[in-house]
């Protein structure tokens, strides 16, 4: 129990390092940015407790929130993907599934993990853009960053996921 904390606060923060540090300095065509950091949310395991996910989706995203100075946008987006996570990996997941079975390509299926994959970066994407604009005057520019940052976001997480070994 105590090593599975210390491993996900690990993660968490090289999570947290890596989208202010790399992925926060990447903007394609002024609309485009990767926004990786939900791709700790949509791995956590399906038996997991849902307050715990929550604690960890807000407390992520309020470091980045920190770094990057959107007081609440990334913590709220990230809660909201938290929110949803547990009940969607139910949907997704086959009805043998182990209790503990993390959301990967290998375990889900290439088709079931980009599904999933898909939905939550979405909502995390719309709802990340919406609060940062805070407007609809400007909403064809809103839209156009949330799906550009989707697909982008997408990508990166697909090709971590053919990268990663278990």
């Amino acid at each position: 129990m105590t090593i599975d904390i210390i491993r996900r606060l690990f993660v968490c923060i090289i999570t947290c390092l890596l989208q202010v540090l790399v992925f926060n300095r990447i903007c394609l065509l002024h609309v485009a940015t990767p926004l990786m950091v939900v791709y700790f949310i949509i791995a956590m395991p399906r038996g997991y407790p849902r307050w715990g996910i929550l604690l960890w989706s807000f407390f992520l995203g309020l470091a980045v929130d920190m770094f990057r100075n959107t007081p609440g946008v990334t913590a709220a987006s990230l809660t909201i993907v938290g929110m949803v996570q547990p009940y969607l990996i139910e949907l997704f997941l086959p009805r043998d599934a182990e209790p503990d079975i993390k959301a990967s390509a290998r375990a889900l299926g290439w088709w079931h993990f980009l599904s999933l994959a898909t939905i939550l970066v979405v909502i995390f994407c719309i709802v990340f853009f919406i609060l940062e604009t805070f407007t609809f005057a400007a909403w064809l520019y809103c839209l156009q960053c949330a799906v550009a940052s989707a697909v982008l976001t997408l990508t990166l997480i697909m090709a971590f996921e053919t990268l990663r070994k278990k």
